[in-house]
C-alpha cells in the first residue's frame, strides 16, 4: 500500500525537454513514494520514455523540479542516477554474455580482499544472498549467456539491490515473459515494495497495472494529465484520460460476409513443435489461435507461410498447393504475414518508411533493375495513409516511429503485396490502447472487403473481441475449435491447458 506520509522518493514537477524544434515534453509530473508501486501510463508519444531518460540521467531537462529523496538534482550522466540509487530494468536488459551471473551483477565494483585481488567468494555468497531474499533460483557461476529474458531481468534486479537502489523502474517488462514469469516478476517487485522502495512500472496491459500497482499516473502528449489511486479507477477513465476521448469500441468488430475457402492445412506436422495440425481460414473470416506462450501457434503461423521447415502435411491456397518451406512461393500464391517481433523481423528500422512499405514489392517498383525513391513514395503514400501512420515524410527511417507507428508500417508493407491471406502474429503487442483500437478496425474491415485474416494473440480479450473463430492450440495440436458465440475465456484456457493437466495427471498416476 502506497506510503504517502512519508517524503517522496521521486518528485517531478512542470518538467520540459525539447529536442531542436520539437517539443517531447511539455509538462511532465510524477510523484512516487517508497513502499509503493507506481503505474505510468500513456500512449506511445506521452513523453513517459523521455521522463524516465532525465530520472535516468540519459537526458537533462530544460525546465521544471526535479527531486530524488527530498533533494533537488540534475543528474548528467547515467553513472551519476545509478550512484544516487537509481535502477532502470528494460524489457531487453543488456548483459555481458560471456560473463558469469555474478560478475554480471558486481560488474565494475568487484569487492576487493585484503590482498588486492577480486574476491570472488564474497560475490557469489552476496549474489546467493540476494537471490533467496527474492525468492529465486539462479545459480550465480553460470554463465550469462543462454538466460532468458525473464532471468536477465532478474539479475537487473539484483544489481539494483547490490546498489541498494531506492527507486526501481521496470520499463514494459512483461513484454516478452510468460504467465509463470510475469507472476514471479510481480512476486519480486512486491517484496521490494514492502522493504521500502519506490517502483514505477510502465506498461500498457491494464490487466497486470490493476494486479500490481497501488498508484496510476497518466501522461499524454508530453503532458501530465493526472494521478488516480488504482482501486478509484476504472478501465473505461483510463482509456479516456490517455486518448482524450472515450474509445467506445476497442474490438470494433462488424459482420462481414463469409466467402469461399482461401487457406487450407492439412496434417501439418514438425517434429518436435506440433502435430497433425489441419484448419481452414475462409475469405471474410478472421480465425483465431489462441493458447499458452509455447504452445506452438507462432511456429504453425511460420510454417504455412514457409518460414520454416515441416515434416509433413499440406499447405493449399483457393485450393492449390503451396511450395513448402518457400516465403516466395507463399506470397506469389496471395499470402502475407506480419511477424510477432517488428523490428527484428518486420522491418529494417535504419530504413524509410516508405522503402519499408515498398520492400515486398520491389520486383514491381523497379525499371531497368533500379527503384526510385519516386516510385517508393507513390506505392507507400495510399498504405501510409490508410494506416494513419503519424509521420512527417515517407523519407522518414522507422528507428525513429514509436511502437505503434512501426507496427502499422509493418502491416502496410504485406498489404501492398494485395494479398488474399493476412497472418498476422500479435497485432497489438506493446502498442497503445488508441492503436490498437485503429488496428483492430483495420483487420475488421480488411476481413469486410473479403480478405481472410490469421490472428495470432496472447491476449485473450483481443481473441474474443475480433474472431469469428477461435481454434485454441495445446502442446503444438488443436485441442478446440470454436465459434465467436461460443467462445468464452473459461473454454479457451480450459482447452489451452487440458493436455497440460492430462499430462501432470498421468505423472500423477
Amino acid at each position: 500500500m502506497t506510503n504517502t506520509e512519508s517524503t517522496p522518493v521521486l518528485e517531478l514537477s512542470g518538467v520540459r525537454k525539447t529536442f531542436g524544434s520539437v517539443t517531447a515534453l511539455a509538462d511532465g509530473s510524477l510523484t512516487v513514494h517508497p513502499g509503493s508501486i507506481h503505474a505510468l501510463v500513456g500512449e506511445n508519444g506521452a513523453g513517459k520514455s523521455t521522463l524516465i531518460k532525465i530520472v535516468a540521467g540519459l537526458h537533462q531537462r530544460d525546465a521544471g523540479t526535479f527531486r530524488f529523496r527530498g533533494q533537488d538534482v540534475a543528474f548528467s550522466s547515467t553513472a551519476e542516477a545509478k550512484n544516487a540509487g537509481i535502477a532502470v530494468i528494460y524489457q531487453e536488459p543488456t548483459l555481458f554474455p560471456d560473463l558469469s551471473v555474478t560478475e554480471n551483477i558486481f560488474m565494475g565494483r568487484q569487492p576487493r580482499s585484503r590482498a588486492g585481488r577480486i574476491d570472488k567468494q564474497a560475490m557469489i555468497a552476496e549474489a546467493e544472498r540476494i537471490f533467496t531474499r527474492l525468492g529465486v533460483d539462479l545459480d550465480p557461476r553460470r554463465p550469462a549467456q543462454g538466460l532468458s529474458i525473464a532471468d536477465q531481468q532478474i539479475i537487473e534486479i539484483a544489481k539494483a539491490i547490490s546498489l541498494d537502489a531506492h527507486l526501481l523502474i521496470m520499463d514494459e517488462p512483461t513484454a516478452a515473459l510468460s504467465g509463470v514469469e510475469v507472476e514471479r516478476l510481480f512476486a519480486v517487485a512486491r517484496s521490494l515494495r514492502d522493504e521500502g522502495r519506490g517502483i514505477v512500472f510502465i506498461s500498457h496491459r491494464f490487466d497486470e497495472i490493476f494486479d500490481l500497482c497501488d498508484t496510476i499516473t497518466v501522461m499524454r502528449d508530453g503532458a501530465y494529465v493526472g494521478t488516480t489511486p488504482t482501486h478509484q479507477t476504472t478501465n473505461d477513465e483510463l482509456v479516456t484520460m490517455m486518448v482524450g476521448r472515450e474509445v467506445t469500441e476497442l474490438y470494433p468488430k462488424t459482420p462481414a460476409e463469409i466467402g469461399e475457402t482461401v487457406l487450407e492445412v492439412e496434417g501439418l506436422t514438425a517434429a518436435g513443435v506440433f502435430s497433425d495440425v489441419s484448419f481452414t481460414v475462409r475469405a471474410g473470416e478472421i480465425v483465431g489461435l489462441a493458447g499458452l506462450v509455447g504452445a506452438g501457434r507462432s511456429e504453425i503461423a511460420r510454417a504455412v507461410f514457409g518460414v520454416d521447415p515441416y515434416d509433413a502435411g499440406t499447405v493449399r491456397m483457393h485450393g492449390r498447393s503451396v511450395g513448402k518451406h518457400s516465403p516466395t512461393a507463399a506470397i506469389n500464391a496471395g499470402m502475407a504475414l506480419v511477424p510477432e517481433d517488428r523490428r527484428q523481423q518486420g522491418l529494417v528500422v535504419e530504413s524509410s518508411v516508405a522503402r519499408n512499405i515498398g520492400a515486398a514489392i520491389r520486383s514491381r517498383l523497379a525499371r531497368l533493375g533500379l527503384i526510385s525513391a519516386a516510385s517508393e513514395n507513390r506505392a507507400a503514400g495510399p498504405w501510409a495513409s490508410r494506416l494513419q501512420v503519424k509521420t512527417s515524410a515517407l523519407s522518414m527511417n522507422a528507428a525513429t516511429m514509436s511502437g505503434g507507428n512501426q507496427q502499422k508500417v509493418a502491416i502496410a508493407k504485406w498489404l501492398a503485396t494485395d494479398p488474399k491471406l493476412l497472418i498476422i502474429d500479435e497485432p497489438t503487442r506493446g502498442i497503445d490502447v488508441g492503436t490498437k483500437s485503429e488496428v483492430h478496425r483495420l483487420l475488421s474491415q480488411l476481413a469486410g472487403e473479403g480478405m481472410a485474416i490469421l490472428m495470432i494473440s496472447s491476449e485473450l480479450p483481443e481473441v474474443l473481441g475480433m474472431a469469428d473463430r477461435v481454434l485454441v492450440i495445446s502442446e503444438g495440436r488443436i485441442s478446440a475449435e470454436l465459434s465467436r458465440e461460443e467462445a468464452t475465456a473459461e473454454k479457451v484456457m480450459h482447452a489451452a491447458t487440458a493436455r497440460h493437466e492430462a499430462i501432470r495427471e498421468e505423472a500423477v498416476a
